[in-house]
């Protein structure tokens, strides 16, 4: 039997106050409908995609998408209300029978499992919700906001998306409910209720994270589990790894030593072809635009690829801005920021070609500027902007772009600018090393993944 994905993404954002619809607005690199379509195409449950879009958006929805999710085979404008859009997708599936999964478009986080417990559970169900558990005390009031009664939470839960029925069981459940002169409805489950009522509907477990953006601060929570997604991304073990960056080829700038080291080490036992560069080991400096071109054209000619570059150099002078020489205010921008505006440009071509990664580096100072950190700090913070900007610039051409976000780390370039420091207060760059290919083995982009030495790995979050 065929499934199908419905994406309900005909919404306004009211609620949000926003002058486009809430499913166009961007998060994590992409538009949050976006985000929603690759996580539905990206089952091997779902066979075929159909979206549902705002009227007057469905133009620039098939722009947006291109030929990118080939899944995708119907983007029709919604109805006025959730019944008329519901009755135009029915409509326009072309079959007496076949399995449905309903998802808002404003929901970018489903996971696999969830999809997967829907598409099975309709092997014994004809209608399926998803729902987790209410943690809040629900209470039930009057017309004057007086407490009527307070539910036993324990029998309580909240409901998500996807719905997931048998075509023929919604359809019935439509016809029916068109006949009732007083119908209106906003959730489909609802409809199976009132006018199906002979028809069981079993829940499945939802998620946290399949959060539903409504209001405004609903991006900003949506920005952090991306983040936090990168760190549970395919290729956790070291076998994982291997299978996804097995004759990739990674050029590391800033290779040398301490963290770029550790990477190149690190993707060569995974499997990749890596080309590292540093200033001590091959004379490279990466504010030079006319080396960095070369270096990479070098590469791309020996292997025929790039599918990713990774720069790790960066310079740390303490001081007072007041005191500091001019030589060292320019090498220090130079180094940390304009170095990875010029690597982005020389590498993009290449990076276009593979649907490739670049990977940035910044520093947890990048929040706010500390005192003596003048120049780095502000250089950081110009790198996680430069991140964010060029993952929706290169977004189009399948190209990641991600920065990552050690906490101090055990380096010969700290070592030389704070001194010994006590055994264990320090991240290990082997594991900055671990967090940093697990990003390059993933999909996402426009992160800021922070690594920390309480989690295993590292985890991840945007700013």
């Amino acid at each position: 039997m065929r499934t199908y994905g419905v994406v309900l993404a005909g919404g306004v954002g009211v609620r949000t106050g926003l002058t486009i619809p809430k499913q166009m607005v961007k998060v994590a690199g992409k538009p949050v409908l976006e985000h929603t379509v690759a996580a539905l195409t990206a089952s091997p449950l779902v066979d075929e995609v159909i979206v549902m879009i705002t009227p007057g958006w469905a133009e620039r929805v098939a722009t947006l998408l291109g030929d990118r999710y080939p899944k995708v085979s119907l983007i029709l404008e919604g109805g006025a209300t959730r019944n008329e859009t519901t009755r135009r997708f029915l409509d326009a599936i072309d079959a007496d029978e076949a399995k449905i999964l309903l998802h808002d478009g404003v929901r970018p986080l489903v996971d696999d499992e969830i999809l997967a417990e829907c598409v099975t559970a309709l092997d014994t169900y004809d209608a399926v919700d998803v729902v987790i558990p209410s943690s809040d005390t629900i209470v039930e009031v009057d017309e004057a906001d007086l407490i009527r009664s307070i539910p036993n939470r324990s029998r309580l839960r909240r409901g998500q998306t996807p719905q997931a029925f048998k075509l023929s069981v919604l359809r019935d459940a439509y016809r029916r409910a068109t006949q009732d002169p007083g119908f209106s409805a906003t959730d489909d489950c609802g409809v199976i209720l009132k006018y199906r009522p002979d028809v069981p509907i079993k829940c499945v477990m939802g998620s946290d994270n399949n959060i539903k953006i409504t209001q405004s601060v609903d991006f900003f929570i949506a920005d952090k589990l991306f983040q936090l997604s990168a760190s549970a991304a395919p290729g956790r073990t070291p076998e994982e790894l291997a299978a996804r960056l097995a004759g990739k080829v990674i050029v590391v700038l800033g290779g040398s030593y301490g963290i770029g080291a550790e990477i190149a080490q690190a993707a060569k036992t995974a499997g990749a072809v890596v080309v590292a560069h540093g200033r001590s080991t091959t004379g490279l400096h990466v504010q030079d635009p006319d080396q960095i071109r070369a270096a990479l054209q070098k590469v791309n000619e020996a292997y025929g690829r790039i599918d990713a570059v990774v720069l790790t150099a960066g310079v740390l002078r303490l001081g007072a801005l007041a005191e500091t020489p001019d030589e060292d205010i320019d090498e220090s921008i130079q180094v940390n920021y304009v170095a990875a505006v010029k690597v982005a440009k020389a590498a993009y071509p290449y990076l276009k070609a593979s649907h490739g990664h670049l990977l940035l580096f910044t520093s947890s100072s990048y929040t706010r500027g500390r005192e003596n950190y003048a120049l780095y700090s502000s250089s950081k913070a110009a790198v996680v902007n430069l991140t964010q900007a060029l993952s929706e610039e290169w977004a189009p051409d399948g190209v990641k772009v991600n920065v990552v976000n050690p906490e101090r780390t055990a380096t010969p370039m700290r070592l030389r600018a704070f001194g010994s420091e006590p055994a264990g207060s320090l991240l290990s760059a082997d594991k900055v090393a671990e967090a940093s290919l697990r990003v390059m083995a993933s999909g996402v982009t426009g992160l800021v993944i922070d690594v920390r030495r309480s989690s295993a790995g590292g985890s991840a979050r945007n700013d």
